[in-house]
């Protein structure tokens, strides 16, 4: 059994949110058709939740990397958190929006070499941005700038870091359920204990 805190905060919906956090979860509803776990969590903390939900939305729109590439990143940090959560839910949006090719999000998954040469490279230093809390050796960073990738990327992996530690630490802190769309793809960390090379 677990010694981790868990949060007691009741999640928040449509109707009880505080009016700051209602326009987010309408937002969300709208372009999801469904407002999932986390974010009723969230909506407990407005300003967390308004500033995941702006990091996010600048991460996606503004990051310079492809749909797919941001689920790289986006599941390569989960992963180091281990977020079971947002491992979830960035596998099942791998799959079936940012269309990452499923060895891809598979290999992230389980701690195994990505053969995607350019997507191994991106995992590779967003892990390593994790790692050294943004402390990359100069090698680190000429093999990310090798693999076809910029100095403005680092930054934006930074980004995604920020938008993740809010996230995965959010759903350690109220051990968020996955919700039945993400179900398909839940991760277990302990049957997936090697780390991503």
């Amino acid at each position: 059994m677990s010694s981790a805190y868990k949060l007691t905060l009741s999640t928040r919906t449509l109707e009880d949110a505080d009016p700051q956090a209602k326009p987010v979860l309408e937002q969300v509803k709208a372009s999801m058709g469904m407002i999932p776990n986390m974010y009723s969590d969230m909506a407990n903390s407005p300003s967390m939740l308004q500033s995941y939900a702006q990091g996010y939305s600048s991460f996606r729109d503004e990051s310079g990397f492809t749909p797919a590439e941001q689920e790289v990143v986006f599941l390569t940090i989960s992963r180091e958190n281990e977020c079971h959560y947002c491992m979830a839910a960035h596998s099942f949006v791998a799959d079936n929006i940012s269309k990452v090719p499923v060895k891809v999000t598979n290999a992230i998954r389980d701690g195994q070499p990505i053969t995607d040469n350019k997507l191994a490279a991106l995992s590779t230093f967003s892990r390593t941005m994790f790692l050294t809390r943004g402390h990359p050796s100069k090698d680190d960073v000429a093999n990310f700038l090798l693999a076809g990738y910029s100095e403005t990327h680092i930054l934006s992996i930074i980004l995604a870091l920020a938008v993740k530690t809010i996230s995965n630490y959010s759903n350690h802190v109220f051990d968020t359920s996955v919700d039945p769309a993400f179900a398909s793809r839940t991760w277990d960390k302990l049957k997936s204990q090697s780390k991503v090379a």
